[in-house]
């Protein structure tokens, strides 16, 4: 074998924790490349190309672009930042030779950043750390890079990678300087430092061909798109190549177009070599995982491991009264095609059918995970329900084990007794407490997952929207014990109809009110919380008696407390194990499994 060093390549993959800016200097680096025409207006984190990302301000998706720079090809990588999306993260690591580690100058490093980190530090790959908002006020860079030492430090990184390059960047201002004092006002330094610090591929070209597929893109023109880094060997367009399956099989195919990324697009080519990350199309039958190899010499690359999920529900047909009201897809059918399709690109995604046909057991790395895909079906004209989210356990040596969180919280320190209290009632553990400010801390715990789901709204609205959560998976752990249960029933709608101002007048010292005057509701449907432990059967739909004193604005005058609107993530928070969630194009409603009163009372009994 005959290795030569393509020094005419870069691929770097750009890792952080979520909202640490990795998009918004991407966005710069291709600015100041070249990318885009001098006169020509960009849209800010132009990498963000999905509708949820871009409203939640979070990558989900990897995604490539390529960069010329002084005559060196740099391929980059954006992945997420949110370990919901960890199955991501891991395929793509192995497409690239470094990373950059960018750290928010005022936060540090924080639970997703250990979660990428660890996983470059264990495939050998070479990091540049960019301490990012050095422009914030209160950044406070030289802190967070001993804490970056610190963090590579815990993570047994070796020598060599304890000897990492530091940049000071501003990705909003667009600029990277070695010393914090220096004016420049360009990326060059950290141009320089990826040309110079990260390893160009060093590649095998007469080997026979071997590339394993890292992610699967579509495009409305040539259909799926195999992407990944050609490992050996070379590849032409038109060529006839085996596919090593990840059951062992081989068969044969041929390409029909093979493309290399420039800029924001691709670009058809006629050759690819090795250390070349391309995009393949015509392979139909190819998956996430799987190798491409030479037509007379098929031999697979080791198939691409992805961590386990660690949360489960199920999705199931929907059966309510206003069922097939509002989606364009509403049946099993509908359901088992779209489940397939999702999971030929979703790899940390689980999906085994049940007893029942009309139902699925979904299990993902988090309750995140799981939302963006409710969330992408019923924007795409699906109609579904889902259960209440809950943990997959396991056993060992005949012990029961539980998913642990590593669980960060940073929050005023008027707030700290109460949150405390909140978090060891759900069996968290405090570990390490951080004095940031004079006024704020940093908490770190160990928690059971099953404690976090709930926990977000309760978390800030004790520290009345001022604190930040972020928790990424640690371990499994032996069983913890039961939880406190919920501590209010629902309010359940008696009739169906239309809600009346004077429904939830009457309804409003009973708890909280989730519908507005006007929403249809139908029997069974839950249209608030209870402020006490039960279940209540109230009608929302009541109309005011007339009488000869009544006015015709007297129903106006009924004064009412504002509504709460649950988004999906809370609306999943709040259901019950006897509870769904109904989703549609146009509502999210939360209801009872058992619709008929009588029906669930007796159900509750026995």
């Amino acid at each position: 074998m005959e290795l030569i060093t393509r020094d005419d390549i870069r691929n770097i993959a750009i890792i952080a924790h979520v909202d640490h800016g990795k998009t918004t200097l991407v966005d710069s680096m291709l600015k100041q490349s070249g990318v885009f025409h001098e006169q020509k207006q960009v849209e800010n984190r132009v990498m963000d190309t999905n509708d949820l990302e871009r409203e939640r301000g979070i990558t989900i998706l990897s995604k490539n672009t390529a960069i010329d720079y002084q005559g060196t090809k740099i391929n980059i990588v954006d992945t997420p930042g949110h370990a919901d999306f960890g199955g991501e993260v891991e395929r793509i690591l192995k497409m690239v030779d470094g990373v950059l580690l960018i750290v928010d100058g005022f936060e540090g490093p924080m639970p997703q950043t250990k979660f990428v980190l660890r996983k470059a530090l264990a495939l050998d790959l070479k990091p540049v750390v960019v301490i990012n908002k050095i422009d914030r006020s209160n950044a406070r860079p030289y802190e967070v890079e001993d804490e970056v030492l610190e963090l590579f430090i815990e993570l047994e990184a070796s020598a060599e990678q304890l000897e990492f390059p530091v940049v000071y960047a501003s990705g909003l201002e667009g600029f990277a300087r070695e010393e914090i004092g220096e004016e420049n006002n360009d990326l060059e330094p950290l141009f320089q430092e990826i040309i110079t610090k990260i390893p160009p591929p060093a590649v095998d070209l007469t080997a026979p061909l071997q590339m394993v597929v890292t992610t699967i893109e579509y495009n409305d023109y040539v259909g799926r798109l195999a992407v990944g880094k050609i490992k050996r060997g070379r590849v032409s367009n038109g060529a006839v190549v085996s596919i090593c399956r990840s059951d062992g099989s081989i068969i044969t195919d041929q390409i029909s177009s093979l493309y290399k990324y420039s800029g924001l697009g691709r670009k058809e080519v006629e050759e690819a070599k090795a250390g070349d990350i391309v995009a393949i199309a015509g392979l139909e039958e190819i998956n996430i995982g799987e190798t491409i190899a030479d037509k007379d010499a098929p031999e697979p690359l080791p198939f691409i491991e992805i961590e386990k999920p660690t949360v489960t529900m199920t999705f199931t047909t929907n059966d309510s009264p206003f069922a097939g009201q509002e989606g364009e897809f509403l049946t099993s059918r509908h359901l088992q095609a779209r489940f397939d399709k999702e999971l030929e690109s979703n790899v940390a995604l689980d999906i085994a059918e049940t007893e029942s046909p009309d139902t699925w057991r979904v299990s993902g790395r988090g309750l995140l995970h799981l939302s963006v895909l409710i969330e992408t079906m019923r924007r795409e004209g699906y109609e579904f329900q889902v259960s209440k989210p809950d943990v997959i356990t396991k056993k060992e040596n005949g012990q029961k084990l539980e998913p642990i969180k590593e669980l960060v919280i940073d929050i005023p320190e008027e707030f700290m007794g109460t949150i405390m209290e909140e978090i060891g009632q759900r069996k968290g553990q405090m570990q390490n407490m951080t004095q940031l400010n004079a006024d704020r801390v940093r908490l770190e715990f160990g928690i059971p997952a099953r404690g976090l789901i709930g926990f977000r709204s309760d978390f800030l609205t004790i520290t009345k929207g001022e604190g930040i959560i972020n928790h990424t998976f640690s371990h499994y752990a032996p069983y913890r014990g039961e939880l406190p249960e919920r501590q209010h029933g629902s309010l359940i709608a008696t009739e169906e109809g239309e809600v009346t101002r004077f429904g939830i007048f009457n309804a409003q010292e009973r708890g909280t009110i989730f519908v507005k005057p006007g929403t249809r509701v139908y029997r069974g449907m839950i249209i608030g919380a209870n402020a006490r432990q039960n279940d209540l059967d109230i009608n929302i739909c009541k109309q005011k008696k007339l009488d000869n004193m009544r006015s015709g604005s007297a129903d106006e005058a009924i004064d009412l407390i504002p509504s709460t609107d649950l988004s999906l993530e809370e609306a999943l928070n709040y259901i019950d194990d006897d509870e769904y969630v109904e989703v549609t194009p146009h509502n999210i409603r939360l209801r009872k499994k058992i619709l008929n009163a009588k029906q669930r009372r007796k159900s509750n009994k026995n």
